[in-house]
């Protein structure tokens, strides 16, 4: 008998360890974490007064409301999701969870992140709405349909700043508008790279992403990521420019976005794997290193 409930006991545990890595799966658990951070370093960069308790509701409201728009993506998506290699493990897709399952869970967490970003303010609470509405509901149908949606997903895309900057401080300023400007730029050589190594599982599942005439792999996609990325440079300076920043930190910022201009140019130039894999991989380092630039400064200036 003990035998029995101790594995009765072990089957349920490796159950809930499935059903636990699922979830993760559904609401992309790596990425809404660096979505937040970005949200985080805004939140830093703009509060006059920091506490560790409002640091702490902005990671849980703005981890909620990213996790619950990729859920929604994953249901509204499963179809093709099963048809890419790359997406076919996900929860939905392999039928390892249902609809209804998925669909409570993103309207749990939505819930909550809503509530949560009001306690800041209502502008933070109707932000946090206007971006989980416009990507899952405007950004990933017409993914399907024109290589628009790049644009379209890079709004919900550079919100995450500007919630942060609204949780800090209330309103929409300058500074907000400033690092929405930078993340907004930022996203289309770092999802282009990304829709060139993963083209062909996009172009099976009906996916239109690439940029060129001809929806192919050519240098067109190369070359408007890097002239997307050298418009990086001058918001640079953005923060300098309103009088938040120093002109030190616009200069580093800079820089930082003249190396990512580089890997762009290499991929216009060479247009191969290798160089969008590179390009990938700067975008990962270059938004991150752009926040922490500005938020030291402003701790060095206050």
């Amino acid at each position: 008998m003990k035998k029995t409930t101790s594995i009765a006991e072990s089957l349920s545990i490796h159950r809930d360890n499935f059903f636990v890595k699922d979830l993760m799966l559904l609401f992309k658990f790596r990425l809404s974490f660096v979505v937040v951070l970005s949200s985080v370093f805004a939140y830093m960069i703009a509060a006059p007064n920091l506490t560790f308790v409002g640091l702490a509701l902005l990671w849980v409201g703005g981890f909620c409301v990213t996790a619950a728009a990729n859920a929604l993506n994953q249901i509204l998506e499963r179809e093709y999701d099963a048809q890419m290699v790359r997406t076919a493990g996900r929860p939905v897709a392999a039928g390892r969870m249902t609809v209804s399952t998925a669909l409570i869970c993103a309207g749990m967490l939505s819930l909550v992140g809503f509530v949560i970003l009001s306690a800041f303010n209502p502008l933070t609470g109707f932000l946090g709405m206007v971006a989980l509405i416009s990507y899952a509901f405007l950004y990933t149908p017409l993914k399907r349909v024109t290589p628009f949606a790049v644009v379209v997903g890079a709004f919900p895309g550079a919100l995450p700043v500007i919630i942060g900057v609204t949780a800090a401080v209330g309103e929409i300023t300058t500074l907000a508008v400033a690092l929405f400007g930078i993340q907004f730029l930022w996203q289309f050589a770092h999802f282009w790279a990304i829709a060139w190594l993963s083209d062909k599982d996009y172009k099976s599942a009906g996916f239109v992403l690439l940029p060129s005439k001809s929806g192919k792999k050519d240098s067109s996609v190369g070359l408007q990521s890097f002239v997307y990325s050298i418009l990086l440079i001058p918001f640079s300076f953005l923060p300098w420019v309103i009088g938040h920043s120093s002109f030190i930190a616009g200069i580093m910022a800079a820089v930082l976005a003249v190396w990512y201009c580089w890997k762009g140019w290499k991929f216009f130039i060479d247009s191969d794997d290798r160089s969008a894999r590179k390009l990938m991989f700067a975008s990962f380092l270059y938004l991150p290193l752009v926040l922490v630039v500005y938020l030291f400064d402003t701790i060095w200036i206050f």
